[in-house]
């Protein structure tokens, strides 16, 4: 089984989507934007919070390339967004304080 930053490392996706994710993620709050795509509640840890975006963004991806009708780009963005976002986070929060 891959690790989480194996299976970052592997996501390739569109130009266009992936920039659109990384300014999104400027603005991401995580109180408020993972809610709407993980379900409300206590919200998941960040390693969790991600494997679970990757798996809604895995099934949006096939949607996309099948040229599915259900597709959304606005929600598959969104998902984008998240990940980019929690991918920092949790690369912040491994590093851990930084001693001077």
């Amino acid at each position: 089984m891959k690790d989480i930053h194996s299976l970052l490392a592997t996501l390739h996706r569109p130009r266009l989507l992936m920039r659109a994710a990384r300014i999104g993620a400027q603005d991401y709050r995580r109180t408020a934007h993972l809610p709407p795509l993980l379900g409300y509640g206590v919200l998941p840890r960040h390693g969790e919070a991600l494997m679970r975006l990757m798996d809604i963004e895995d099934d949006l991806n096939n949607q996309r390339s099948e040229s599915d009708a259900a597709y959304n780009v606005v929600t598959h963005v969104d998902v984008l967004i998240a990940i980019v976002a929690e991918a920092r986070d949790l690369r912040a929060a491994q590093s851990g304080p930084q001693l001077v």
